[in-house]
């Protein structure tokens, strides 16, 4: 069982202050959580650079990902390394992710720059159910769209400062290997905890 957090951003994000060595180092000292996808605002410049430097640890797994702010609300796409091409619309991104092999999550959907009930509208592959950043009713509210659309549920913190990682995680039924990771979310073999409660979907 592989614990990640599915919702990062570093300093490449222009409202992060967590720089991907620290990111890596703090991963690594970790007692249970070895993965993280990183998943900067509209860039992948910070997840290449995590992953170049968490090259050196055999024990962490950096997903690539990239959260992209579309009029409708945020997306995250876990899997790609590039951006998708502009304009940025739901449709646009959804059928980028497909065509590359990646898996997209409704951030935060009834969170500020959330999609809400319009999530319902779109063939994405997980609804983020626990965001560390979101009100304990917002993620019930988020839990209960994941399973009224019968999609898996993952858990990000959102962190943008140190002391806001790994709040929540997601525990996926895969070894540390980021097709496999893929594979597992696509297939819902996932559960999410945070420090007070966990959910199975």
């Amino acid at each position: 069982m592989l614990k990640a957090d599915l919702h990062v951003h570093t300093r490449f994000s222009q409202d992060s202050s967590i720089s991907p060595k620290t990111l890596v180092e703090l991963l690594s000292a970790h007692p249970s959580i070895k993965a993280v996808a990183v998943t900067d605002h509209n860039t992948v410049d910070g997840c290449r650079r995590t992953r170049e430097l968490a090259a050196a640890y055999s024990d962490i797994l950096i997903i690539p990902g990239v959260e992209i702010t579309t009029p409708l609300g945020d997306l995250i796409v876990l899997g790609v390394e590039a951006l998708p091409p502009r304009p940025w619309s739901v449709e646009n991104v959804l059928e980028f992710a497909k065509a590359n092999g990646g898996v997209t999550v409704v951030a935060h959907p009834f969170r500020e720059y959330g999609m809400g009930y319009l999530a319902r509208n779109y063939s994405v592959d997980a609804i983020e159910v626990l965001n560390g950043c979101a009100p304990a009713n917002v993620n019930r509210l988020a839990e209960g769209l994941a399973r009224e659309m019968n999609l898996p549920g993952v858990a990000g913190s959102d962190a943008h400062n140190v002391d806001e990682l790994w709040t929540v995680c997601t525990e996926i039924e895969a070894p540390p290997s980021t097709e496999r990771v893929l594979d597992a979310l696509r297939k819902g073999l996932v559960s999410v905890s945070s420090l007070s409660r966990s959910i199975r979907f």
